[in-house]
């Protein structure tokens, strides 16, 4: 049975996505909701980083890396401007995800190791 990973720490991406304005928070769930039904026809991939571009206003932008088939929306950004920047970002949040699922899944290893010995 998969389980959720419990959330520790904050959200970039929420964080973000709450800062936008009520047009840029539509276009930006719109494209997140692609994403989720698996249309990823619009993401370019660099250094394991994908970035879908939304094109209106100052050229959004969702940050998210692949973990086997589940896509993880790491960090939203904006303007071509700061891209390099978000993309370093998005980066370091992804190795940041890996060194806390490294982590989570030690802890669920020690539990299951302390339920059997019972």
């Amino acid at each position: 049975m998969n389980q959720p990973y419990p959330v520790r720490g904050s959200s970039p991406y929420q964080e973000w996505f709450n800062s936008l304005d009520t047009q840029a928070a539509v276009k930006v769930t719109v494209a997140k909701s692609r994403l989720e039904l698996g249309n990823t026809s619009n993401v370019k991939w660099l250094d394991g980083i994908g970035e879908y571009k939304i094109d209106w206003g100052p050229g959004y932008r969702i940050y998210l890396a692949q973990d086997g088939k589940q896509l993880i929306v790491l960090f939203g950004g904006g303007t071509k401007k700061n891209q390099q920047s978000d993309i370093n970002r998005a980066k370091e949040l992804y190795q940041e995800y890996k060194r806390r699922k490294k982590e989570i899944s030690k802890e669920q290893a020690t539990d299951n190791d302390n339920r059997d010995k019972r």
